[in-house]
């Protein structure tokens, strides 16, 4: 078993990222006593239950939204991948706890005990505080024994990972080959052969266009589409229907005196004498009297402390600068450390100062900050913020009222609009499946396409299209998907058609060309370049033609290599030379040996989930992704 306590700030990590969950997200105990009624997926004899997925997708919501920030649309968790991805993520859990329990891997009562009390969240002045502890979990709604019943848990679980993720193989030789292939560099000049080069030999008749028409209808269709009415609601368009007077902004700020504090900041320097918690307690005598001695150095000429402290100073984070510590404010240093500071005035220095790290000589260099601002400094930002407050408010009144005006009302948006004193806008065309930018995100586009706006004629729902902002709408126009004429489309087609066989011309050449330089006949060919690649560093190249650049082989230069360029045309090579590296220094093997060891260690894990869902019988409830049964 691994040494838990040993590893203490790992898995503190660990156990502030499961507070910030809840309980039926990850917990044992919550999906044991949903044995019974119907599951998402089933693992072995346990079941996941439909509300323990829902609160993983919350959870993978908000994780997504403080990713994304003003980009996130909550239409993106509607997408069958995200579904499968955290349904996915709960099932490796279940296998990796059940894995954990069959193999008896646990922690003890006194290691739980120990890692709990060392986490800063539960204590108070650097000490384990129950009352802390337990408030903390009842803001997520667990009690203690379903805390520690859970870290028990996912801890045996990590034992389990971390038995392959830390055990990753990696041999010296192997890294050294991937430097080696990574940083190799080919010199290499390049010719394009372009398609533009044979349009003007390319003619295309009348009758090739058509039957390409008549082939290819889906290619022509017109998709569905929609103009809308629709109405905007928000919080921030809630801002012009509030107001906020002196009084109140005066009140909120006498009230509230701290956040207008700027905190004062000290600047000061010192000289340290270490003599830490180990040392004995002739140590400390010695290092005292050696600090009384400098000490007595610095009172003879103040002005040469920061000689002083470059000669005498244990510090080495400050020695070298004169002992100088910058700027920081209370609650940034140790407690003696800060009082003495604090009692300090500009200029003046200190007595022998003890702290757990030995005997300090401190200079108060500077004072800075502390100031308050005033009334008028601060009525802006107050006035501005209280405005926001109410609107919010008032966006939380009438957000219910909105929602049911609109349902309740379904042939028309204008008493919803009346209600919030918002204006009806018109859309222009919506396509169906294709967001338009804002405010037609996925959600909003997939309401206006629903069968009640379309055929029963009513106002979409209120739709959440981003955080306290909402969005009805009703149908003014309605285009279904159709055909669109042959003498609307033909340019196109025949311009696509003719470039379709300049491309076929182009490439019919490059390969030409190819093979004579290969066999070493003389050709006309415009090389540009020459330039340095390397497997990273590829000048914008395709990676099909990378790949055969650091194929050619390197006995024979120059090598000729080709392939379709991506965006039209074909692309010549020419490799000239081959640049090996000249040696590799221990940091940069031990780098890539840590990368193949992760890497190996992640095959490991992934390999060893695969045979537990395989010996578990892992089964997913069709209808949960939308399949048939």
């Amino acid at each position: 078993m691994f040494d838990f306590v040993h590893e203490k700030k790992r898995l503190v990590q660990i156990v502030l990222a499961v507070i910030v969950l809840p309980f039926a997200f990850w917990g044992v105990d919550s999906y044991r006593r949903s044995s019974g009624g119907e599951a998402v997926a089933k693992v072995g004899g346990d079941k996941i239950s439909p509300q323990e997925f829902e609160n993983a997708m919350r959870q993978q919501q908000e994780r997504m939204r403080e990713l994304m920030g003003a980009n996130f649309d909550p239409a993106m968790l509607d997408a069958p991948e995200i579904k499968q991805s955290v349904l996915e993520n709960l099932i490796s859990q279940r296998l990796l706890q059940q894995r954990a329990h069959d193999a008896r891997l646990a922690i003890s009562d006194e290691q739980l005990a120990q890692l709990i009390a060392s986490i800063g969240a539960f204590q108070k002045d650097g000490k384990f505080d129950k009352q802390r502890y337990e408030a903390a979990l009842a803001e997520q709604g667990m009690s203690s024994a379903m805390f520690e019943s859970r870290v028990r848990q996912d801890l045996a679980a990590r034992q389990l990972t971390d038995a392959y993720l830390q055990n990753g193989f990696a041999s010296r030789s192997v890294a050294d080959g991937l430097i080696r292939a990574n940083e190799q560099q080919r010199v290499v000049s390049l010719s394009f052969v372009s398609p533009a080069i044979y349009l003007p030999q390319v003619k295309v008749d009348d009758a090739a266009v058509k039957s390409y028409y008549d082939k290819n209808p889906k290619e022509f269709e017109a998709p569905e589409r929609v103009r809308v009415e629709y109405v905007v609601f928000s919080a921030d368009g809630m801002q012009g229907q509030v107001a906020v007077d002196d009084a109140e902004v005066k009140k909120y700020y006498e009230e509230h005196h701290a956040e207008f504090e700027t905190q004062e900041q000290r600047q000061a320097a010192h000289i340290l004498i270490a003599a830490g918690k180990q040392a004995s307690e002739a140590e400390r005598q010695a290092a005292k009297a050696k600090a009384e001695q400098v000490l007595q150095q610095v009172k003879l000429n103040p002005a040469k402390f920061g000689e002083l402290a470059k000669q005498y100073s244990q510090d080495p984070g400050s020695a070298v600068s004169g002992g100088d510590l910058g700027v920081f404010g209370r609650g940034m240093m140790v407690k003696p450390f800060e009082d003495a500071v604090y009692s300090l005035k500009p200029g003046e220095v200190s007595g022998i100062v003890q702290t757990d790290f030995g005997y300090h000589i401190i200079k108060l260099s500077a004072v800075k900050g502390g100031k308050v601002l005033s009334f008028d400094e601060v009525k802006k930002e107050i006035s501005a913020k209280l405005k926001q407050q109410k609107a919010a408010d008032k966006f939380a009144e009438l957000a219910d009222k909105f929602g049911n005006a609109v349902y309740e009302q379904s042939d028309s948006l204008k008493p919803a609009a009346d209600l919030v004193k918002a204006g009806i806008l018109q859309s222009g065309w919506l396509v169906k499946g294709a967001v338009a930018g804002p405010p037609w995100n996925d959600k909003a586009i997939q309401a206006v396409f629903s069968d009640d706006v379309l055929k029963n004629k009513r106002n979409t729902s209120a739709i959440e299209i981003a955080p306290n902002v909402l969005l009805a709408a009703r149908l003014i126009e309605h285009k279904p998907a159709s055909l669109l004429p042959l003498a609307e489309v033909s340019g196109g087609v025949r311009q696509k058609l003719q470039l379709q066989q300049a491309q076929e011309l182009a490439v019919k050449e490059g390969k030409s060309l190819l093979e004579k330089v290969q066999k070493g006949e003389k050709v006309a060919v415009d090389w540009k370049g020459p330039q340095t690649l390397t497997r990273a560093q590829r000048a914008g190249l395709d990676n099909a033609l990378i790949k055969l650049i650091f194929s050619a082989n390197s006995a024979k230069m120059p090598g000729f290599v080709g392939a379709e360029n991506p965006q039209g045309g074909y692309l010549l090579a020419r490799v000239e030379a081959v640049r090996g590296i000249d040696g590799i220094d221990d940091a940069k093997r031990a780098r890539y040996m840590q990368q193949l060891r992760q890497m190996s260690g992640e095959a490991l894990l992934q390999a060893y989930l695969a045979d537990a869902r395989k010996q578990a019988e892992v089964s997913i409830e069709p209808s949960f992704m939308g399949e048939k049964k």
